[in-house]
């Protein structure tokens, strides 16, 4: 039988180690780690897919309804065209870049993500443990105070809120002064998700939530089970709040009430970045959920220089949706973004590795960055500019 080069590896170790001379030796430790074998992110994409269930998969790699801005959010990258510079001083390639006074290792930031516990146990503490390792500015969920507490947390981090907080002043206030004691950076309000999109891979999945935490059930046949008391997502419900939701008033009120930094994430149209930056926000995300939510919106690369000129320089613009490339990255940065959100990318290399994948989803990214700028000619971030791209089709 033909043997394999870890088979190989691992039937020498055992040899070796069964050596009397040999005890004190750990040779397993040079068998070679399958993270390495991991040369892009889509590497950890087919991975994640082995590992979770159909169900999970779906309920991650999905889009809302037709799934037309999912696939815009990658193809949109294909009419971007990098201009090359060379005969350039690149021997040294510098990543590092600010964002509203906070030096940030990288132009890279992690996106909040819901449902991570699907895909791996502690899911949100495993990437907040990531993010610190790396030195990676995170948008965080939640659920990450005690890692914070212990001084073991990312040290740039924003807590994701989609407005729940903010029903009443007290609640609002509940909210700001928990923050603050825990030292959060700032306060990430999404704006995009005030209803749930249709889902339709996980509606035809009869998905339930609670399996986030549970585990998807199913029986010795492989089918799906589900208990009476279980929400399962449909269509064709009459979308309705019992509450009202929150409006620009309610930015104006939360930028009354702390001193900390409100990031506005979801943000396509310019209009809505000069209104962001009229009610007092620090900074925007452009971002379409990763096309989860509003079907039919075109890509955020195409939305972003829009929203960068709305901002006229007076607030930083970023941007996430479909970045897995440094290609994409360096794209963005020449069209007027201060940095790249990721989320599928190292929800992948969560369901793969856990904390080590996402780290290594993190590396790969800035490697490919720092590379892309070495070959386009440009040393520093400083040193990227719309001149480094053109699209396709215009003059």
């Amino acid at each position: 039988m033909k043997l394999t080069r870890r088979q190989a590896v691992r039937d020498l170790a055992k040899f070796l180690l069964a050596s009397p001379l040999l005890t004190d030796i750990d040779l397993l430790a040079a068998e070679p780690d399958a993270l390495l074998d991991m040369v892009n992110v889509f590497d950890f994409k087919k991975l994640a897919q082995q590992k979770l269930d159909s169900v999970e998969w779906d309920y991650m790699d999905e889009g809302g309804k037709d799934e037309v801005s999912l696939r815009e959010n990658r193809s949109a990258f294909e009419r971007i065209i990098i201009r090359p510079r060379f005969l350039t001083d690149v021997h040294n390639i510098d990543i590092s870049t600010t964002f509203l006074g906070h030096k940030l290792k990288h132009p890279i930031f992690i996106d909040p993500a819901g449902g991570k516990n699907c895909f791996y146990t502690n899911g949100e503490e495993e990437v907040a443990k990531a993010a610190a390792e790396t030195d990676t500015m995170m948008f965080t969920n939640g659920g990450i105070e005690d890692l914070v507490s212990s001084g073991k947390g990312p040290k740039n981090w924003w807590q994701y809120t989609i407005g729940g907080q903010f029903r009443t002043k007290n609640s609002m206030a509940n909210f700001v002064e928990r923050l603050e004691d825990l030292g959060a950076t700032g306060i990430c309000f999404t704006v995009d998700n005030m209803y749930v999109s249709h889902r339709e891979r996980s509606i035809r999945n009869k998905f339930v939530r609670r399996w986030c935490d549970q585990g998807v059930p199913r029986d010795a046949d492989g089918n799906l089970i589900h208990n009476p008391e279980d929400t399962i997502w449909r269509t064709g419900e009459y979308p309705s709040r019992p509450f009202p939701l929150p409006t620009w008033e309610t930015v104006r009120e939360l930028r009354e009430m702390t001193d900390l930094p409100l990031v506005l994430k979801g943000l396509m149209i310019g209009e809505d970045v000069e209104k962001a930056v009229e009610y007092g926000a620090a900074a925007v995300v452009v971002s379409n959920h990763g096309a989860r939510q509003l079907d039919h919106t075109g890509s955020t690369i195409e939305a972003l220089e829009e929203c960068v000129q709305a901002a006229g320089g007076k607030i930083p613009v970023l941007i996430d949706g479909g970045f897995r490339r440094g290609t994409d990255i360096l794209k963005a940065l020449a069209m007027g973004a201060t940095a790249v959100g990721v989320a599928r990318p190292y929800l992948w290399g969560l369901a793969s590795f856990g904390q080590r994948g996402v780290a290594r989803v993190i590396e790969l990214l800035r490697t490919e960055l720092a590379l892309d700028m070495g070959m386009s000619g440009v040393a520093k971030i400083s040193g990227i500019d719309r001149k480094l791209v053109r699209v396709r089709g215009t003059v």
